[in-house]
């Protein structure tokens, strides 16, 4: 029954200094607003400083964030209000969502927070084994699925990842139709909780043909001249064509 009053969801994704939650840290964290599955082109990107733990090489690898460009990045501690505020009380989502959700509980726990609970998380992980059982499910080959583009992600990083998850997520529990068609809204570059961008809805590329005849538009025409000229129905017609000079 939740799905049909308004809902709020966070795709979000992390990436760490390495696999063990216990000891490694979170070193990126980025996400993307829905509304009822639809997003709002507002975003949340920042990078974060481990506060005693280098970045693994296999991970260094994998995302391409290394040591030095966090060291005059914040910590944890000084973006944990920021984060928690942005995730509020929304549905957040996640690819492999265990993994995200253990480094932030880790996190939340050194600092003396209470943690995030499950109940409120959606595995998108689990929800393509489902749905396509025996097939990969990594996010990029669910992209290759579901045709996304990934020619701008070069390496894996918290917010373009969301983007691509929030693309998946949506073909996951309906498609594009289901979200009204989206596309980025800035071809160029990812939006932020700073910078503004996001999503918006494609414009449809031809108009669609008109519903009525023209001799039901003469018919409609004539009725609404005959109102009066303080008639409210005049501000939505378009005028008449004029006929072509003979």
């Amino acid at each position: 029954m939740r799905d049909i009053f308004p809902m709020r969801e966070i795709v979000f994704d992390t990436e760490t200094t390495g696999l063990e939650f216990e000891a490694d840290r979170l070193i990126e964290i980025g996400g993307i607003e829905l509304w009822n599955h639809i997003p709002t082109g507002r975003s949340f990107h920042r990078f974060i400083r481990p506060a005693d733990r280098k970045v693994h090489p296999e991970a260094l690898a994998v995302h391409g964030i290394s040591d030095e460009m966090l060291v005059d990045k914040p910590l944890f501690a000084d973006l944990v209000d920021e984060i928690l505020e942005f995730f509020g009380d929304a549905r957040l989502i996640a690819h492999n969502a265990s993994f995200d959700i253990r480094f932030l509980n880790a996190e939340l726990a050194r600092l003396g927070r209470p943690p995030i609970v499950m109940d409120n998380v959606v595995d998108t992980l689990q929800m393509a084994r489902r749905k396509f059982p025996m097939a990969p499910a990594t996010l990029d080959a669910l992209c290759s699925r579901f045709q996304i583009d990934t020619t701008k992600r070069d390496k894996h990083g918290a917010l373009v990842d969301s983007e691509l998850l929030a693309q998946v997520y949506i073909e996951l529990i309906g498609g594009r139709q289901a979200a009204l068609g989206l596309v980025s809204a800035d071809e160029g570059g990812r939006g932020s909780e700073e910078g503004g961008g996001g999503y918006r809805v494609r414009p449809r590329p031809a108009p669609l043909a008109p519903r009525l005849s023209e001799e039901e538009e003469a018919r409609h025409r004539a009725f609404v001249g005959g109102l009066g000229p303080d008639a409210l129905w005049l501000s939505y017609l378009e005028p008449a064509a004029e006929a072509p000079a003979e």
